[in-house]
């Protein structure tokens, strides 16, 4: 197998890996847009969906790390020439997962109300998310079961078939977005919030499906579940416990981004809801290289090719801050119009527009901190990036906002928040390869 990586490998990983990446907060972004213009409780409605946008991101990305675990397993045993020893250990991984994710809709549906009190919602704000929620939480199985399959063929090199399936369910959730959210006179009733949650539902169990059609079809692995555990298991599990630490401290700055923003009121958590999404839509645009990281190290690191790896994070480092720059200045150019493609409420387009510079200053940093948390992704080194957030959230982040609060700065607090915490990730983790490479 060859050690040597080209711009060409690179690209043929993470470019079908961005569109994949994208697909996933399309879907947030997407309801958040068609909500965001409909005749009821525009406002409201649009505040509701990044609330529990916010939560269900927090559950994804804490169990959706069984992905990055199983694809760090599964490319460094192929780079090592041993993937036959595998093949039944992402099935038992992949059926743990579906059963926590059951017991937490179990857990989440009957207290769904005492949850978004958390957020600070209140009275109308609460019950549209209440009821948003109640739909979009049965769609969690479905989506952590398309991300551990996704796991598999990241591990196998292999982000194409990803690709078609996210942007197949991206896809049908714009069409079933129109319909169930603004109705068909005479066929469909408007069913306003609730529909955006019922279309994300449909989306995410379609997007399962053509994962097991194409896991059947394109892979030697299969899930059939097997006993005794694979050895490998307490590895995995090892890792998902250290990305699990890691990702509850990086949803308490999402949380206590979402929480201060609803205190500020209505049209600062209608803003903050349209900047943090475009700002989830471009981490999974820069995703889509850090995940090419992911990939391409664990093999290196499989084969012992450490010169190569050095060279891979040199060249990634530099794709990084290119494309986020180029992020921002596509969000300069569209400045205004991004905006009103959410709402077109004056009062929160104004706080929107107040803020949205910081979030596009950010990209070029968030650019080198994806890539490495990829790159470490790949090289199992996960107590590190454990390790890397818990400094960043709570000697980072939670200080400047709670001094940007105590100052009154409110929104733009906020995202000066987040740029301290991008930078602190970006710095730390760059600093570490450097050191080691």
């Amino acid at each position: 197998m060859k050690t040597q990586i080209t711009l060409k490998d690179i690209n043929k990983l993470a470019i079908p890996a961005l569109f994949a990446g994208i697909a996933e907060p399309l879907l947030s972004i997407v309801d958040t847009a068609f909500v965001g213009h409909m005749d009821t409780l525009p406002k409201e409605s649009l505040a509701a969906v990044g609330l529990v946008g916010v939560f269900l991101s927090m559950i994804v990305w804490i169990l959706g790390q069984t992905r990055s675990a199983i694809s760090t397993i599964t490319s460094q045993y192929l780079g090592a020439k041993r993937l036959n020893e595998i093949k039944n250990m992402p099935a038992q991984a992949i059926f743990i997962l579906l059963a926590i994710s059951i017991a937490i809709v179990l857990i989440t549906y009957p207290i769904a109300t005492e949850i978004f009190r958390l957020y600070n919602a209140s009275d109308t704000l609460l019950d549209l998310s209440v009821k948003y929620f109640k739909i979009r939480i049965f769609g969690l199985p479905f989506t952590l079961f398309t991300f551990a399959i996704f796991g598999i063929f990241r591990g196998l090199q292999n982000t194409f078939y990803p690709m078609i399936i996210a942007i197949t369910g991206a896809l049908l959730n714009v069409v079933l977005d129109y319909f169930l959210i603004y109705g068909l006179p005479d066929f469909i009733p408007a069913l306003n919030i609730q529909g955006a949650a019922y279309a994300s539902v449909i989306a995410q169990f379609s997007m399962a499906v053509l994962a097991i059609i194409f896991l059947y079809n394109k892979t030697e692995f299969k899930l059939k579940l097997q006993f005794p555990l694979h050895p490998e298991m307490k590895n995995l599990v090892l890792m998902i416990f250290n990305l699990f630490v890691r990702t509850i401290a990086l949803n308490a700055a999402l949380y206590l981004g979402s929480s201060f923003a609803t205190k500020y009121g209505s049209d600062s958590i209608a803003a903050y809801t349209i900047s943090v999404n475009i700002w989830f839509f471009f981490a999974f645009v820069l995703d889509g290289y850090a995940s090419a990281g992911n990939i391409l190290s664990g093999r290196l690191f499989g084969a012992k090719a450490y010169l190569q790896l050095k060279i891979l994070g040199k060249r990634l480092l530099i794709y990084g801050v290119v494309l986020g720059s180029i992020l921002a200045i596509s969000g300069c150019f569209l400045y205004y119009p991004l905006g009103r493609l959410f709402i077109e409420n004056k009062d929160v387009l104004q706080k929107f527009y107040g803020i949205f510079w910081i979030v596009l200053l950010m990209q070029p940093i968030n650019g080198v901190a994806f890539i490495f948390d990829g790159i470490f992704k790949g090289l199992g080194h996960m107590k590190y990036l454990r390790n890397t957030l818990l400094i960043a959230t709570f000697i980072g982040f939670v200080p400047s906002l709670l001094i940007s609060d105590y100052f009154g700065l409110e929104l733009y607090g906020i995202w000066i928040a987040f740029t301290v915490w991008m930078l602190l990730r970006a710095g730390i983790l760059l600093f570490k390869f450097r050191k080691q490479f």
